[in-house]
C-alpha cells in the first residue's frame, strides 16, 4: 500500500481499522530429550458501540528461543475482517523477527509475510492475487501492530506487565504500512493500567502481573476489547 504517513495513520485509526535443539542422553536406548513449550490460550471479544462485533482466538507460547503469538478471528464492524492466520515470532527480549498474516480485510484477500532483522523488514504482500515485495527501515525493537487487529497488543502487556515506572517512548510498526511513535505510560495509582498514545489517539490497556491482556479500549473509536475464558466464554474478573 503506497499511503502517505498521515493518510495511512488516519486510515488505520478510523477503520481500526526449530525444531528445538535435541540432545541425545548417554543412554543405550537413545531417547531424545526435547524442551517442552509453555502455551496459553484465550479469546478477545471485540465490542463496537457496545455491540459485540467479533473475536480473536489466540495462543501465546514460550520456548527456549522466545515467544510465538498465533491468532485466528472474525470481525464485522467497523471493518469486515477475517483472520485465517496471524503468527508473530519474537525473541526473549520481545523483539519480532517473523510475521505472517493471511485473511480478508474489507472483502479483499490479503497475505503478508515479513522477516525482520537488524532494523530491516523484508516483506511480501499479496492483495487479491497481486504480489508486491519491498524492504522497510524499522526500529529493531518496534512493536508490530497490524491494522486492524488487537491480539498483538498482548506483546506490550507481556513486556511491561505492571512494572512500568515511567513513560516509555517506543515505536510501532503498522505492518506493512509505516512506523509511528508510540508512548506508553502507567496510569497514576494503577500500575496495571497503561495509557498508550499513537498518532494522536489514546488507547487504554489493562494487564496484570502475569502480563495478560485483560482489556483494551479506544474511546475515540467506541471500541472495547475484553479477554475471555475461551472455555466458558465469560469475561475474566
Amino acid at each position: 500500500m503506497n499511503l502517505s504517513r498521515s493518510s495511512a495513520a488516519a486510515a488505520f485509526f478510523s477503520a481500526l481499522s526449530l525444531l528445538t535443539v535435541l540432545k541425545v542422553p548417554a543412554r543405550t536406548d537413545s531417547i531424545l530429550a526435547v524442551s517442552p513449550a509453555s502455551t496459553e490460550k484465550g479469546r478477545l471479544s471485540v465490542y463496537f458501540r457496545e455491540e459485540m462485533v467479533g473475536f480473536e482466538d489466540y495462543s501465546w507460547s514460550e520456548d527456549e528461543f522466545g515467544y510465538t503469538l498465533e491468532v485466528t478471528g472474525r470481525m464485522t464492524k467497523p471493518l469486515d475482517l477475517e483472520v485465517e492466520r496471524l503468527t508473530i515470532h519474537l525473541n526473549k527480549s520481545f523483539i519480532p523477527y517473523s510475521y505472517i498474516f493471511k485473511g480478508t480485510i474489507g472483502g479483499l484477500s490479503q497475505e503478508v509475510t515479513s522477516s525482520l532483522s537488524e532494523g530491516k523488514a523484508n516483506t511480501v504482500q499479496i492483495v487479491s492475487g497481486r504480489e508486491t515485495r519491498f524492504e522497510s527501515q524499522v526500529r529493531r525493537d518496534a512493536f508490530l501492530l497490524p491494522n486492524p487487529l488487537f491480539s498483538p497488543y498482548i506483546v506490550l502487556a507481556r513486556k511491561f506487565r505492571c512494572g512500568l515506572a515511567e513513560k516509555a517512548e517506543c515505536m510501532a510498526y503498522i505492518i506493512p504500512q509505516m512506523e509511528i511513535p508510540l508512548a506508553v505510560e502507567p496510569q497514576d495509582g494503577s500500575p496495571c493500567r497503561l495509557m498508550l498514545a499513537m498518532a494522536g489517539v489514546r488507547i487504554e490497556l489493562e494487564t496484570d502481573g502475569a502480563g495478560n491482556l485483560l482489556s483494551l479500549g479506544i474511546p475515540a473509536q467506541s471500541l472495547r476489547v475484553v479477554r475471555l475464558d475461551r472455555d466458558s466464554l465469560k469475561p475474566l474478573e
